[in-house]
């Protein structure tokens, strides 16, 4: 296994407003589609993209392990199911610091979203399988009808449900007001091999989406979750 192996940059559909000057749009991304049997979309969240592996775990950049303050948590959940997890890869969104979304519903701060194993990114049922197996939550899917055969119809019907608050009651951690969900992620819902990810994996993002700065790191809070707010405790 190549320890340094990242997870794979997701393109932006072209009609995604949040891209900023290093990302990467598929223009192209109908012709992909229509190369899929099945779609399934969830929810982009506004967490650190982390990686659970028998080596450790890792967050985006995949140089090394991590060892930051906001990853004790999936540290020592990690120390539990290492060597259960043999050549299998787990992302998962970390929620544990607050970014550019607090989110007032959370149950959990550690939701998975793809499997890999070895070249092999794994379909969503397989996903769903070893989420339930090393008792993880999925990120929440949405339901979205077929492609078919209009791109605009399609288009549109997918901007339709970008206005929606999501699955966890989000809020701008800047202005303390609710908000839309942070975007939607496309994948193809049967497995895929690791050299192929661009044609399988597609995402749209809200407009100015990243609000966080140079100085996250040293002022990065705890995320509550839902019984906090319930019960009136402070951040």
């Amino acid at each position: 296994m190549n320890t340094q192996r990242k997870y794979g940059r997701t393109w932006h559909y072209p009609f995604s407003p949040g891209t900023t000057s290093d990302d990467r749009i598929n223009a192209h991304y109908w012709q992909d589609l229509q190369a899929i049997a099945s779609l399934v979309h969830t929810e982009k969240l506004d967490g650190e993209n982390n990686c659970l592996n028998r080596h450790g775990v890792f967050a985006r950049s995949h140089a090394a392990p991590t060892d930051s303050a906001w990853t004790h948590k999936i540290r020592q959940r990690w120390q539990l199911l290492k060597h259960d997890l043999g050549d299998l890869e787990l992302f998962g969104e970390n929620l544990y610091a607050v970014h550019s979304i607090e989110y007032h519903q959370l149950e959990q701060d550690f939701y998975l979203f793809a499997v890999r194993c070895n070249e092999t990114w794994l379909s969503w049922e397989e996903v769903k399988f070893y989420a339930a197996l090393f008792d993880f939550p999925c990120v929440p899917e949405i339901t979205i009808d077929p492609p078919g055969n209009s791109e605009p119809a399609w288009r549109q019907h997918v901007l339709a449900h970008t206005d929606s608050r999501g699955a966890f009651s989000p809020f701008d951690v800047h202005t303390g007001q609710p908000c839309t969900m942070e975007g939607i992620v496309s994948r193809n819902a049967d497995a895929f091999p690791v050299a192929d990810f661009a044609h399988n994996v597609f995402k749209y993002v809200r407009k100015n989406h990243v609000k966080t700065d140079q100085h996250w790191k040293r002022h990065w809070r705890r995320a509550r979750m839902a019984w906090e707010f319930q019960s009136g405790e402070k951040a």
